[in-house]
């Protein structure tokens, strides 16, 4: 009787929420939102860039000249990004 209601009310919770969640889906996002997660996932993929550069110099890929010239040139982005970031001032999403 007991684990009947529990599977009740845990059924009832998983077809609820999705429900619950899409009433606030309606609102309009704050004006930096879109930019700050946009800058967020550059900011992501230019680390992955980085990363995936040196990968290819220690595997012996790429020159150690020219590694140097596209770690420099990637890290300059990503500067570049990081102060757009923090130019929109507030909180980043996951501070949220």
């Amino acid at each position: 009787m007991v684990a009947g209601l529990v599977l009740v009310v845990l059924v009832a919770f998983v077809v609820a929420r999705p429900l619950v969640a899409a009433g606030g889906e309606d609102e309009e996002p704050a004006p930096g939102d879109e930019r700050r997660v946009e800058l967020e996932a550059a900011k992501e993929a230019k680390y992955r860039e980085i990363r995936d550069a040196e990968l290819d110099f220690r595997m012996g890929k790429m020159s150690e000249t020219d590694y140097r010239t596209t770690d420099r040139e990637l890290r300059a982005q990503a500067i570049t990004i990081l102060k757009r970031i923090d130019a929109l001032g507030g909180e980043g999403p996951e501070g949220r």
